[in-house]
């Protein structure tokens, strides 16, 4: 049994613990490294625990000043057998300790923490980015048969939810979401994501080199819900109309490789399409900066339109001088206004892509128009620091307001 072991108080103030590998080219790590700075700079030394990139080894290092990560190894051969494993070694770690405030993500590392709440720490914070009872079945198909784990994964998400004296999300419609599932609303402060502006540098359309055909440019997850196929299917129509191209850069599985290539071969456009493996986020931009327009086409599906999400595709894209097109649901309505900030189309229609691109391609002073107010949106709204500064505000007013120096 986990976390069985007598406490006492640890010399670290706070844990930060996540189910993730940090640091990462991908969102949730970004987003874990922007929190934790922020976190280290007011409340002194943390812990940061995540999953360790190699397979069997403990890594004990300091990331960043006074914040001390710990890598401990999730082993196995299921999504299901890496968290039990994980669970495993983060108690063997936990050992003794007591913390003032403990943050969780996910119910992976975050229910044997809930489920002993008050002999493990006093605050309980539950970052909720996602919930597995909604996402895991677009990763797992076979998960939305599977009515037994299902009611485990619900009945353990309720379980840290309860537990949780703060509750932190970065959308208003997971907010909302969470409000259903009877959270009381006051535990919960919505927190957008963040860009980091000096690295999500803006390059005016007129300081670029101009392209020979219209670049369309998608980055991050292939998961379903994202719609990158519908980037690819609109890239194939606005090719009928004039030389156009889709670059996608993400972590890229075999069988997503071979779905997009399948699918360009079927819209004869394979020579049209450019599969990129994740980067670092200064080439990323590199890439944005050549691109005539960033595509975010999500889906229709509860994990977008029920659960929510804060797209940080968006918020960065919007931030580097190019044009974003994304579909029109709320969790981007939040983010900005449409012909303002970006051009949101119809969900789900690759025709309304298209329309959109045209619409770039024989309006040059539109990109530029979008592109500017775009980028005042984020410095004004959606940096790392505001969100760090509510990130803060929201630990003081739980009454954590501690500061803790070497």
């Amino acid at each position: 049994m986990l976390f069985t072991s007598p406490i006492i108080a640890d010399q670290y103030f706070l844990v930060y613990v996540s189910f993730d590998t940090v640091p990462a080219p991908k969102g949730a790590a970004i987003h874990i490294v922007a929190f934790v700075r922020d976190l280290a700079a007011t409340f002194g030394n943390i812990q940061l625990v995540t999953v360790s990139p190699t397979t069997e080894v403990i890594n004990t290092q300091e990331l960043f000043p006074n914040v001390t990560q710990t890598q401990l190894p999730a082993i196995g051969d299921t999504l299901i057998n890496r968290v039990l494993h994980f669970r495993t070694i983060l108690g063997s770690w936990w050992h003794n300790r007591y913390f003032e405030a403990v943050h969780i993500r996910s119910i992976y590392e975050g229910y044997p923490i809930a489920a002993r709440k008050n002999k493990l720490c006093k605050y309980l914070i539950f970052e909720v980015n996602g919930l597995p009872s909604i996402e895991l079945k677009y990763r797992y198909p076979a998960v939305a048969e599977d009515s037994e784990l299902l009611h485990k994964l619900v009945s353990q998400e309720q379980i840290c939810l309860e537990a949780a004296d703060l509750i932190l999300t970065p959308s208003g419609v997971t907010r909302d979401y969470l409000i259903s599932r009877s959270v009381n609303p006051s535990k919960i402060r919505v927190i957008p994501n963040g860009v980091d502006i000096e690295v999500f540098s803006y390059l005016p359309q007129a300081k670029r080199e101009p392209n020979n055909c219209f670049k369309m440019l998608y980055f991050g997850t292939l998961s379903a819900w994202q719609g990158v196929n519908l980037a690819l299917e609109a890239m194939a129509l606005a090719n009928n109309e004039f030389p156009t191209e889709l670059t996608v850069i993400g972590q890229l599985k075999d069988y997503q490789i071979q779905a997009l290539n399948n699918l360009a071969r079927k819209l004869d456009v394979t020579d049209k399409l450019k599969l990129l493996e994740p980067m670092s986020q200064a080439e990323l931009v590199t890439h944005i900066h050549t691109a005539d327009a960033i595509v975010a086409p999500l889906t229709l599906n509860d994990r977008n339109l029920i659960q929510g999400c804060c797209p940080l595709k968006v918020l960065e894209g919007m931030a580097t001088g190019t044009p974003v097109i994304a579909s029109d649901l709320p969790v981007v309505r939040e983010l900005g206004i449409d012909g303002e900030h970006f051009l949101l189309v119809k969900p789900g229609s690759a025709k309304a892509i298209k329309d959109a691109i045209i619409r770039l391609k024989n309006e040059p002073e539109l990109g530029t128009k979008l592109a500017a107010a775009a980028r005042d949106k984020i410095e004004n709204n959606y940096t790392w620091q505001q969100a760090g500064l509510a990130l803060v505000k929201a630990y003081q007013e739980l009454g954590i307001k501690r500061s803790i120096t070497d």
